[in-house]
């Protein structure tokens, strides 16, 4: 394993419900990553495919409006499919910059839809898939639940990848199911752009004793189309999602960032060798732990709604 790694968390902004389109936005970016040596980019939750920041999708408690259905259908139809060619496209973009990738999608299957994170090794190879467990407040109304079976950490010559999607990274028992499966990376790509973001962060590293990575779209008005009526209104110079990118050490130091208000490729060096030692005193799934007193179970069989025998 690689004992250091050089690490990119990308700030920017999709083109928001067009998977295909925003294949060449990545390119790009993981182009600018590379450039400045990343062995590991980094996107948001939701960078293909787009984050509906603002709209409610015309349902009310008890009431569905058609224009609503229409926004939703739309908003299906820019999601993409794993596997598929917006995801093989991912893997090439990967290959090509010899960069691990993780990266959010909106992802379809059958008429639902999952926000989900899909990790690349550098040679194109789709090393993982997570779907977002408990997606958030009106989230629910879009995205589908996953389910324990893609709750893995993904083994890679630059060290344990694991991924954890905005909300849930106040997940405490979320968290220790990634810590238990010996995350060296804790990625966390995210929509949340609050202040208090970037000490979740701090916290979440210390507590695992492990480098966190999170990035966050920074988006205008003016990045979604002209026909999408969200409730912050029509100037193209509104900021819709303001960033606050960050990458962050096993100790809980600032590396870099939180960056806000402005696009950004965030860069940091990850001395992996740092990790054991910062655990040396805080294990929390090893010496610091009391099994004999807490127990968590992990279901991790997927969760089929009809089974053929």
């Amino acid at each position: 394993m690689t004992e250091t790694v050089r690490a990119a968390v990308v700030q920017a902004a999709p083109i928001a419900f067009d998977g295909e389109a925003t294949l060449a936005v990545v390119r790009r970016l993981a182009a600018d990553a590379a450039g400045r040596g990343a062995q590991l980019a980094v996107f948001p939750e939701a960078f293909i495919g787009g984050y509906p920041k603002g709209v409610d999708f015309g349902t009310k408690v008890g009431v569905r409006e058609p224009s609503g259905r229409k926004l939703f259908a739309r908003y299906w139809r820019g999601a993409i499919d794993v596997p598929g060619p917006v995801c093989d496209g991912l893997g090439e973009i990967a290959a090509a910059h010899g960069l691990h990738l993780v990266i959010g999608v909106v992802e379809r299957a059958g008429s639902t839809l999952y926000c989900t994170a899909l990790t690349f090794g550098s040679d194109g190879t789709l090393l993982g898939r997570r779907r977002k467990l408990m997606p958030t407040a009106s989230e629910r109304l879009i995205w589908g639940f996953g389910d324990g079976s893609t709750l893995g950490v993904v083994s890679s010559p630059i060290g344990r990848i694991g991924t954890v999607i905005c909300w849930e990274n106040y997940m405490p028992l979320l968290r220790a199911a990634m810590f238990a499966q010996g995350v060296d990376i804790y990625c966390a790509p995210t929509i949340d752009d609050r202040d208090t973001w970037a000490s979740t962060m701090r916290h979440i590293a210390v507590e695992g004793r492990c480098f966190v990575l999170s990035a966050v779209q920074f988006c205008h008005r003016s990045d979604y189309p002209d026909d999408y009526a969200p409730v912050q209104g029509d100037d193209p110079t509104t900021i819709m999602i303001r960033g606050g990118s960050c990458i962050i050490g096993p100790l809980g130091e600032l590396l870099a960032g939180p960056v806000f208000d402005a696009p950004a490729v965030l860069v940091a060096d990850l001395d992996l060798a740092a990790i054991p030692a910062a655990r040396y005193d805080l294990d929390v799934v090893g010496h610091y732990a009391r099994p004999d007193i807490f127990e968590l179970h992990v279901n991790t069989a997927p969760q089929a709604p009809v089974r053929f025998d």
